[in-house]
C-alpha cells in the first residue's frame, strides 16, 4: 500500500483518519502533533533567553517517556528559552524498575540531558515490594503506587526547581483515565484531572502544584511504539508485575474493542470529557479552593488533615 501523501510504501494505516503513511510522513505526523500540543497548552509562553523555563520530564524508561524525551530534546535542544531535566521515580520493584532505570540512564546520557532519580525507599522509607507484601489496607498495588508516584513526582520536580512537569501519557492512557473517572462517578477527580493537566496553561487555576503537561496525549499508544522503533529509541518494554487485573486493564480492553469497531472512539471520549471537565471545574472551583489545606505531617496540599500518601505510608509501617 502506498502512502496517502506520496508514492512511498506505507508503514502504518490510521483508521481514525483513513490515512496510509510512509515512514517520513508518519514521523512528521507524530512530531507535528507534539508541536501543536506545546503551542495549544502555551508551554513556552512567557519564557525568554534571560529567563528560561525549567521543564522536568518524568522518564520511566518505557516507550512513551522515551519518545517524549527524544522529541523534546530534538525540538528544544538549541532553544535558550527552555532547559530540560529528566526525573525518574524508583518504586522499588525487583526485576522491573532496575532494568528500566538502566534504559533511562542510557537514553538521557546519549542525549546529554541531566537525569535525577528519586526513590520511594529514600523519600518514604518503604518500597513497592514491601507494600505489596504487607498490603495493610487490602488494596491493589496501583492504588498505593499511584498516590506515591504523584506525590514524589511533585516533590522531585519542586526540588529540581521545575516550572513545568511533563509526562508521557498518550491518547490511550488519557481516554482510559477519562472513562474510569466517569464510571466511578467521581466529579472531584474529573475536575482535578482537568485543572492539573488538561486545561491550557492560560486557563489554569493558580495553585501551589507545579503545572503538568502531556504533549503526547493526542497520539495513540501503538503509534508511539512505532515511532520508537522507526527512530531506534531505546526503551524498556517490560510490564509492571503488579499491574495485572487492575481496573485500568479492564477499561483498556473495553476501549480497544470499541476503537476496533468504531475508529476515533478514543478521540471522541477525550473531546467530550474535556468539555465536560471544563464545565465541572468551573462549577466546583469555589468549593475546591476553600477545601485545600496542607497535610499536618508532610505539608503536601490535600483536602484532608492528613494526605493520602501519609495515610498509606503509616499503614504499611504499622504492620
Amino acid at each position: 500500500m502506498k502512502c496517502t501523501k506520496c508514492d512511498q510504501d506505507a508503514i502504518i494505516f490510521t483508521p481514525y483518519s483513513g490515512s496510509h503513511l510512509c515512514s517520513t510522513h508518519f514521523i512528521n505526523s507524530i512530531e507535528r502533533r507534539v508541536r501543536h500540543r506545546i503551542r495549544a497548552d502555551g508551554l513556552i509562553m512567557g519564557s525568554t533567553e534571560n529567563s528560561p523555563s525549567q521543564w522536568v520530564i518524568g522518564v520511566s524508561g518505557g516507550k512513551d517517556s522515551a519518545v517524549l524525551t527524544y522529541i523534546l530534546h530534538n525540538m528544544l535542544d538549541k532553544d535558550p528559552r527552555v532547559q530540560l531535566t529528566a526525573l525518574t521515580i524508583n518504586e522499588g520493584i525487583s526485576g522491573y524498575r532496575d532494568e528500566s532505570l538502566e534504559v533511562s540512564k542510557k537514553l538521557t546520557k546519549s542525549l546529554g540531558i541531566r537525569h535525577e532519580i528519586f526513590s520511594y525507599i529514600d523519600e518514604f522509607g518503604i518500597d513497592m515490594d514491601e507494600v505489596v507484601e504487607k498490603n495493610p489496607l487490602n488494596l491493589n498495588a496501583c492504588s498505593y503506587c499511584g498516590v506515591f508516584r504523584r506525590n514524589l513526582l511533585d516533590t522531585g520536580a519542586n526540588k529540581l526547581n521545575a516550572d513545568k512537569l511533563l509526562t508521557g501519557h498518550n491518547l490511550d492512557d488519557e481516554s482510559q483515565t477519562a472513562l474510569m473517572n466517569f464510571l466511578s462517578g467521581d466529579v472531584s477527580r474529573i475536575t482535578k484531572h482537568f485543572d492539573a493537566s488538561l486545561a491550557p496553561f492560560s486557563q489554569r487555576i493558580t495553585t501551589e502544584f507545579i503545572p503538568r503537561s502531556k504533549p503526547l496525549r493526542d497520539i495513540p499508544e501503538k503509534e508511539i511504539a512505532l515511532y520508537a522503533y522507526v527512530m531506534d529509541i531505546p526503551f524498556y518494554a517490560g510490564e509492571c508485575p503488579y499491574a495485572v487485573n487492575s481496573f485500568r486493564g479492564e477499561v483498556r480492553k473495553l476501549i480497544l474493542g470499541l476503537e476496533d469497531n468504531h475508529p476515533g472512539t478514543r478521540h471522541s471520549i477525550m473531546a467530550g470529557y474535556e468539555e465536560f471537565a471544563a464545565i465541572a471545574s468551573s462549577h466546583h472551583q469555589s468549593h475546591k479552593e476553600s477545601s485545600r489545606q496542607h497535610c499536618i505531617k508532610c505539608g503536601s496540599l490535600t483536602t484532608q488533615k492528613i494526605c493520602q500518601k501519609c495515610v498509606f505510608v503509616a499503614a504499611v509501617k504499622s504492620v
